[in-house]
């Protein structure tokens, strides 16, 4: 009887481990808003990482965490770390690329709860008298973040916490300057 039960706990925990291993090696998550302005002013929001605090979901998960500004002001070489609580972690994002009013690369280095090295990516595009900004994230899934992934919809999770940024970030730049 013992040894009935070995095997078949043994059958489903290699089944588990072969369904974790044939999720997506990679992942990306997206969202899209149009903004009432041009390419320029959004640009200018997202290239300055001091103005993030005004429109990350993030900053508003913890407003206590510590952050350190490093490199230039805005631009390429900018970057932060942050320390915060259980809901924001610990990291270092820093900009890697910036093409005014059409294009943001950042490397983000999540280091606590868990590690992780993602590329986000801001677009600006010109449509008339708006902007299409397209906010997306992507990286590789190791074996842990296949198998978070088939509990958790981290599409829906981080995906939402982009549609709030960007809404936040969309009511700032129509606002205009202050």
């Amino acid at each position: 009887m013992l040894n009935t039960i070995l095997i078949v706990l043994a059958v489903l925990v290699a089944a588990l481990v072969i369904i974790v291993a044939m999720q997506p090696p990679e992942f990306r998550i997206t969202r899209k808003a149009t903004f009432t302005a041009i390419p320029a002013a959004v640009f200018a929001l997202v290239n300055d990482l001091h103005q993030w605090e005004a429109w990350s979901p993030w900053a508003k998960l913890d407003p206590a965490a510590k952050m350190t500004f490093e490199g230039p002001p805005t631009g390429a070489g900018s970057g932060y770390t942050w320390e915060g609580n259980n809901k924001v972690g610990q990291g270092r994002m820093t900009i890697l690329e910036s093409r005014p009013s059409e294009l943001i690369r950042l490397k983000l280095e999540f280091l606590k709860p868990f590690k992780a090295t993602n590329t986000a990516e801001f677009t600006f595009k010109s449509e008339g008298s708006q902007t299409l900004v397209t906010w997306s994230m992507s990286g590789k899934n190791n074996f842990m973040g296949k198998a978070i992934g088939l509990v958790m919809d981290c599409d829906k999770l981080v995906g939402g916490q982009f549609e709030k940024g960007l809404a936040d970030m969309k009511a700032i730049v129509e606002a205009g300057p202050k």
